[in-house]
């Protein structure tokens, strides 16, 4: 499709090729032609600066057009810095929430861990002495019965010598 500034090349160029007129034309003028030459050429001469006027608007409108393409050029590469600009920034807030939510991440595992480790240990020392109780616990028991044993065993022997002496006396 043609543009503006093509169209209006080419209906320059038509219009100067038809205001050219042929040289076999042209005639010396006589008085007749001279009256109604007048006219003509008057009418022609409007014609001509109309049609001057004419292309002169015709390449102010294409300026124009230019003009306003070049301001649209202008605001889409603004727009498009803009854009870039806005994409940057908020690539880079991401980045650093990433990292921080990253780093919360970190220290809530360490504490986290920290506690757990915490727990173990309180866990194992209330299982040790537990364990300690119990294994006191057990060995007063068994201390006890040994003893009770011991007594239940001196008692049936010195019953059994009992018995022994009233039967041997």
């Amino acid at each position: 499709m043609a543009t503006q500034k093509d169209r209006t090349k080419k209906s320059s160029q038509a219009a100067e090729s038809k205001a050219e007129v042929p040289a076999e034309v042209e005639e010396t003028p006589t008085a007749e032609t001279e009256r109604a030459a007048n006219p003509l050429d008057e009418v022609m001469s409007q014609a001509e600066r109309a049609y001057a006027a004419y292309m002169d608007a015709e390449r102010q409108v294409a300026k124009a057009y230019h003009e306003n393409e070049m301001q649209v050029a202008k605001a889409y590469k603004r727009a498009e810095a803009q854009a870039y600009r806005a994409y940057g920034a908020t690539a880079a807030k991401a980045l650093k929430d990433r990292e921080q939510a990253i780093a919360r991440a970190a220290e809530a595992r360490d504490e986290t861990i920290k506690q757990a480790e915490e727990s173990y240990k309180s866990s194992e020392q209330l299982a040790n002495s537990a364990c300690e109780a119990t294994l006191a616990e057990a060995a007063g028991t068994r201390d006890s019965n040994i003893e009770r044993a011991w007594q239940v065993r001196d008692e049936t022997i010195e019953q059994a010598w009992q018995i022994y002496s009233k039967i041997a006396r």
